[in-house]
């Protein structure tokens, strides 16, 4: 085999066993609040921001929940494209993002705007809906789609 023509293999994978009767439903930002917290490592939600995607099905049933990044006390790099990835992976017609805030505080801050629009861009061209983006602690939460700002 001539080397000068190899390339790396890609292979890319989404399982999901869960029977469609046992999977979640997010109909409301209460319900995405708690698949986020409840999927959430307890003991780093006070400590390290991190930023999960649930991923849902045209009849708004949950097809996974992933993980994009962990950061630190303030911020989590949020790379666009892995979330584009999962969402392609699992056929999702419609996401909702959450990232927690260890202070406690849950506004958002500019930071948060803009990757929220950077997303909602990205998903049109797919065709992918963002139905919200959840700020969250262990208290509560904000919504960006209840307080009508997508």
């Amino acid at each position: 085999m001539n080397t000068e023509f190899r390339v790396a293999e890609v292979e890319l994978s989404y399982k999901n066993r869960i029977p469609y009767k046992e999977r979640k439903k997010v109909s409301t930002s209460e319900d995405a609040y708690n698949l986020l917290v409840n999927n959430h490592d307890d003991d780093s939600i006070d400590y390290i921001e991190t930023f999960k995607v649930l991923y849902l099905n045209q009849a708004g049933h949950v097809l996974g929940c992933n993980t994009i990044s962990k950061g630190g006390i303030t911020a989590t790099f949020v790379d666009v494209r892995n979330i584009m990835q999962g969402a392609l992976l699992t056929n999702a017609t419609a996401m909702v993002l959450g990232h927690n805030h260890p202070s406690g505080n849950t506004r958002p801050s500019k930071e948060d705007d803009r990757i929220t629009n950077q997303i909602i861009k990205a998903g049109e061209l797919l065709n992918i809906r963002v139905l919200d983006h959840i700020i969250f602690t262990r208290e509560g939460f904000y919504s960006f789609n209840d307080e009508g700002r997508i």
